[in-house]
């Protein structure tokens, strides 16, 4: 009896384990089917996703291909204008290269005149050492014949017993008086039958020359006066007073030739200058 229990009890459980596995297999079903509806949608999304992707890559291949193309361009323009300035720079440096080849023969130019001009400044400097050392001779030599010149002038005693200076018989000798400065001395020549002339603020008149015994006769015209020397010796002072007040003033003749004599008038130096030429 128990075994008719469990043969019916299991004939009765066989509907309900069909409907489980059959409500499983459809919960699976559903399940495959709705995994499968998932998985199609990640497929749709992830190829979207691809096709967005490959045309993103696909236009930045292009803008690449953009880029490159203008790099290229830019490129060959940066290399013609390189290939210009390249020249330009080439034909600036041999402009360069020749201002400076001009500007160094310029200078060498320069420095050859410099050159130049310093030795004919030291040139010049050494004629005027030279210059200055004749001058310097022709000074001691000047100084030579002065000292000569006063060693041969004398002093004596005048016509009217008066100390008279130095007596200038020669050229060299009254150009040494005239250096002294101690009188004021004015040359004359006298010619026979001539008027008196007149020399500083007296008149001579010559009126005998004897070469033979050189002796001469003369005539001073002084403050309304005649004073005649005659037959006086060359070389000899004639002294005689003139002027206001009265100074004492020599005729000194030492020339004598054919109708007329030379010499000079020695004045003082306090004398009126008006009068002395």
């Amino acid at each position: 009896m128990p075994e008719d229990d469990d043969l019916f009890g299991e004939q009765r459980n066989s509907p309900g384990l069909l409907i489980l596995i059959a409500g499983l297999s459809f919960l699976l079903a559903v399940g495959a089917l709705a995994w499968s509806y998932f998985l199609q949608n990640r497929l749709d999304a992830t190829e979207a996703k691809l096709n967005q992707t490959q045309e993103h890559i696909e236009h930045l291949s292009a803008q690449n291909a953009e880029v490159w193309r203008q790099m290229r361009a830019t490129n060959d323009e940066f290399g013609a204008k390189l290939g210009i300035t390249q020249q330009q720079i080439e034909l600036r440096a041999q402009n360069i290269l020749h201002q400076q080849q001009l500007s160094d023969a310029r200078i060498a130019s320069q420095e050859a005149a410099t050159r130049q001009k310093m030795t004919d400044v030291s040139h010049a400097v050494s004629n005027v050492q030279t210059d200055v050392g004749g001058v310097k001779q022709d000074v001691v030599t000047t100084r030579q014949e002065l000292a000569s010149t006063e060693q041969q002038l004398h002093a004596v005693v005048g016509d009217l017993g008066v100390q008279s200076g130095l007596i200038a018989t020669n050229t060299d000798q009254m150009n040494y008086l005239k250096h002294l400065g101690d009188r004021d001395y004015i040359e004359f020549t006298l010619r026979k039958g001539q008027p008196p002339s007149l020399v500083s603020i007296v008149k001579l008149q010559l009126r005998k020359a004897d070469t033979k015994h050189s002796r001469y006769t003369l005539v001073i015209f002084s403050n309304d006066k005649r004073i005649e020397k005659k037959d006086r010796d060359i070389d000899e002072p004639l002294q005689f007073y003139t002027g206001k007040p009265p100074m004492l003033f020599e005729v000194v003749v030492n020339r004598i030739g054919k109708n007329q004599v030379s010499g000079y008038l020695s004045a003082p130096k306090n004398a009126p200058k008006s009068f002395i030429p």
